[in-house]
């Protein structure tokens, strides 16, 4: 426990920086902060993302598109440096209000559209193209249920247990076994699911795997949060293993994992795609 006890005000007011990785940009305000427009390529699909768990949702569905043979599934990811505060410009705030990433501006119509928000943008692009998303009513429900389901739990993996973990400036006991319990609890469901099916809604490879796995997947091979992998005991969820190497394996995933990563390997990140020979030389 901390020497100190914290008792919080009547009325809250942001007063000072929270301190952490991200203290620099964080504010109770929404909006943008800088007049710039957003770059705008020659594809349909533009896409303005960062290779986190949530960005890397957005280009494996379309890498999986354009590996089914979907040219119009051609698009431009665009880097947006959360850290820099880039998703706070104007042409960032007009295309999402919520100022976070992934966001994309469809422009295959007469009129161009927004769609913001990682599950959003899933469910778009399957319903554009009628793929990763099953027609039948109950098995579309399935999807439904574990694609929503990581948006729910996306959050106490990364706001919670990662933050507190990972990225806090001081290490709290009680935030960080709160949070360890339910990422533990998130694989946990996961695994008993997977140990009935080969994909998360059943047979079929669909949407809720697409989903589910940019933030399952770095616990596997232990490239997320530190030493999260050996912390959290992730060895023990051997069918989310499983299901994780086999995603992996595939050529779409293996260049939608890359596009705007900007870190590890060299050969295992690009700052921005606008064409499929943006991956000559890397490692998918």
């Amino acid at each position: 426990m901390a020497d100190t006890i914290y008792t919080p005000p009547e009325v809250w007011q942001y007063d000072k920086e929270s301190g952490g990785r991200f203290a620099a940009i964080n504010r109770p305000t929404a909006g943008a902060r800088e007049q710039k427009d957003l770059p705008v390529g020659e594809h349909p699909l533009q896409l303005y993302s960062l290779g986190t768990p949530n960005g890397v949702k957005a280009t494996i569905m379309l890498e999986e598109l354009l590996e089914l043979g979907h040219a119009g599934a051609e698009y431009d990811a665009w880097l947006v440096n959360i850290s820099e505060g880039q998703q706070f410009t104007s042409g960032f705030v007009d295309a999402n209000p919520n100022s976070k990433i992934p966001t994309m501006v469809d422009h295959s119509g007469d009129k161009p559209f927004r769609i913001f928000e990682s599950g959003a943008i899933l469910v778009h692009l399957a319903e554009k193209f009628g793929a990763f998303l099953p027609s039948d009513p109950a098995a579309r429900a399935e999807v439904f249920s574990w694609l929503f389901w990581q948006v729910g739990t996306g959050p106490f993996i990364g706001g919670g247990f990662g933050h507190f973990y990972a990225y806090a400036p001081e290490k709290i006991e009680y935030a960080i076994d709160r949070y360890s319990m339910e990422t533990k609890r998130i694989f946990d469901v996961a695994d008993k699911r997977l140990a009935e099916t080969r994909f998360l809604a059943g047979d079929e490879y669909t949407i809720a795997d697409i989903a589910n796995y940019p933030w399952l997947a770095p616990f596997i091979y232990g490239g997320i949060y530190n030493d999260a992998r050996k912390f959290l005991s992730i060895h023990e969820y051997t069918h989310v293993e499983r299901w994780v190497r086999e995603i992996s394996d595939r050529p779409g995933v293996k260049r939608g994992r890359i596009v705007n990563k900007t870190w590890g390997e060299e050969d295992s990140q690009l700052a921005e795609r606008h064409s499929a020979s943006d991956f000559d030389g890397k490692n998918v």
